[in-house]
């Protein structure tokens, strides 16, 4: 197949060139993932989303980073496919099966979609980082940074409680690649407004500082509801909009938020891997 068809979508600007694989499997190499995501010689996108038929589910959903790697989650990228899957369906309810597990969306009246993203993993083999520890406050002394509280959500995050969110310009690439995390992980820095209101910026894995990111926005908001410091219910206000998430401290992550297509079209992956 040298014409692969391609939806540009994107939630709160974190954009996605999501591949429809339910009728005839698409096999993607490295290197073509890469080139795909490159945003001056591909289509370019923070993650590819590939959809792939199951039987007892609506649908399977695999995630890539722009450098290629496999991504364990991804929430923006969910609501997004759950949003062309409700659609095809003709019903605002769908099933989705990801590395993470398998979560439940619906399409809102108001346009938006609502994922219970799953329960978040709190042990340190989990996330994983290198030794035992309380994820509360990971042993993790940089700079001069607070101590970061780690959580998984099928993709390994560490969120600093901070006043300064910016300060993930400076540290997000470093704290990203730091040997206390074998995997990597997702660096997330949160600004606790009150109760109910945070501000966040992202530095993904594999992917660098982006305008939204769902799973971080999830882990921000366990991290501060595992402090004490929100309710609930919170709005994250994230460098492209706002999230709305929910979690009273068990269960699962809801969020709720907007998405967007951006366009379609067609990949010509022969001309794509001569300009490599």
């Amino acid at each position: 197949m040298n014409a692969l068809p391609f939806i540009k979508m994107h939630g709160l600007g974190n954009d996605f060139v999501v591949l429809d694989a339910r009728a005839a499997p698409i096999a993607l190499r490295h290197e073509e993932i890469r080139r795909i995501g490159d945003r001056h010689r591909g289509v370019g996108f923070d993650q590819l989303v590939l959809i792939e038929a199951a039987d007892d589910v609506d649908a399977r959903l695999r995630f890539f980073n722009a450098d290629g790697s496999a991504s364990g989650a991804c929430g923006n990228g969910t609501r997004c496919v759950a949003r062309l899957i409700a659609e095809d369906a003709g019903r605002p309810e769908v099933s989705l099966r990801t590395d993470a597990g398998t979560l439940s969306a619906r399409l809102l009246d108001d346009g938006r979609v609502r994922v219970a993203m799953g329960e978040p993993r709190l042990d340190w083999r989990d996330i994983p980082v290198v030794e035992s520890c309380d994820t509360l406050e990971l042993p993790l002394d940089h700079d001069d940074l607070p101590r970061p509280v780690g959580v998984s959500m099928g993709n390994p995050h560490a969120v600093f409680l901070v006043e300064d969110v910016d300060l993930v310009e400076r540290h997000g690439a470093v704290l990203e690649r730091h040997p206390f995390f074998p995997e990597r992980a997702n660096i997330g820095f949160a600004r606790v407004f009150s109760r109910d209101r945070m501000r966040l910026r992202v530095h993904e894995r594999g992917a660098g500082l982006t305008l939204a990111c769902g799973s971080g926005a999830c882990a921000a908001m366990v991290a501060a509801r595992r402090r004490g410091l929100v309710g609930d219910r919170a709005t994250l206000i994230l460098d492209g909009g706002e999230l709305d998430l929910e979690w009273p401290g068990h269960g699962p992550v809801v969020m709720t938020g907007p998405v967007a297509t951006a366009f379609r079209g067609e990949i010509d992956r022969r001309s794509l891997l001569e300009s490599a």
